[in-house]
């Protein structure tokens, strides 16, 4: 009768590496099903989405630096 160990080394060998391939294969195939094209190209152009105007400033940011002001 083998040791639990061993037997545990032999399922991690097998198995985890089996589990990690089809894991990875069904990131690929998510990333690159047919539909996501749109979804990438806009979280891929986020940072430009304001490129022509700045962002405003929040009502947090303007009484931040309005306390700073004063001090």
């Amino acid at each position: 009768m083998e040791d639990t160990y061993t037997v545990l080394q032999v399922i991690a060998r097998s198995w985890g590496a089996m589990f990690m391939l089809l894991f990875f294969l069904g990131v690929i195939v998510f990333t690159l099903r047919p539909g996501s094209r749109k979804i990438h190209r806009d979280t891929a152009n986020i940072p430009f989405r304001h490129d022509d105007r700045p962002a405003r400033d929040t009502p947090q940011a303007q009484t931040r630096q309005t306390k700073e002001a004063r001090q």
